[in-house]
């Protein structure tokens, strides 16, 4: 009998403290030391803060409990500096002037992976604009720099919409799949669905679509897109 009460003590503390987030920061960059950074999660129509820290001497604490993993955003005041993921585990955030980085568990070490491979497209992105302007510059024929340029530029859009799309589908079953078709849609002008967006919708499965966010921003777009259509 001891034994199985042994047993269930283990399996009770194991379950309570499987639930329990520890997000343990650095940061280099002095101007942060007293700031008051905060863990926010959307909350209907608003963000909803779930906890926060001061930041001290270049570093901060933060830790408690989920009742579900969520795709959440680091903020300093009303700033939003990084999404991340709350759930189970020790999360550590690293904060310099390079970037900031979110690593330390399974969700979270993957969307760090993913955002390193987004950076670096950008990087390409900015050195084919650098490119344009040092070729005109240099005298070279208009057209044949746009026609170049315009090459590197499709390109580059297509790596970039492959890697977002692999990405989102690869995670339609966790919330780094709806929080990053969001994150990376929300930044239009007005809600749409470009072909690769449909293309996402498509395949989705349904968990992925009764997320209430993504649900209601495909609602949207789509009305937007009949109105567009029928627009004389």
């Amino acid at each position: 009998m001891y034994k199985l009460y042994f047993f269930l003590f283990c399996a009770v503390l194991f379950a309570s403290c499987s639930k329990k987030y520890k997000i343990e920061g650095i940061s280099s960059v002095s101007l942060l030391d007293g700031k008051m950074l905060f863990i926010k999660v959307p909350a209907g129509d608003h963000w909803e803060n779930i906890d926060s820290a001061e930041v001290i001497h270049g570093l901060f604490k933060m830790k408690g409990e989920v009742d579900s993993t969520v795709f959440a955003s680091l903020y300093m005041d009303d700033e939003c500096i990084m999404p991340l993921v709350i759930e189970p585990g020790n999360i550590r955030i690293s904060i310099d002037n390079a970037g900031i980085t979110i690593k330390g568990t399974p969700l979270n070490d993957s969307f760090n992976d993913f955002i390193l491979k987004k950076n670096s497209l950008d990087d390409r992105a900015y050195d084919v604009e650098h490119e344009e302007s040092r070729m005109i510059m240099d005298g070279h024929d208009l057209a044949t720099v746009h026609n170049e340029i315009g090459k590197k530029r499709a390109a580059l859009a297509d790596e970039m919409n492959n890697l977002a799309k692999e990405f989102i589908q690869q995670n339609y079953d966790n919330v780094l799949g709806p929080g990053v078709f969001l994150m990376l849609f929300n930044g239009m002008p007005y809600p749409m669905l470009t072909p690769m967006m449909e293309e996402i919708v498509s395949k989705a499965p349904e968990s992925f679509m009764n997320d209430p966010l993504v649900k209601e921003y495909v609602a949207v777009a789509r009305s937007n897109m009949e109105k567009m259509n029928h627009h004389p």
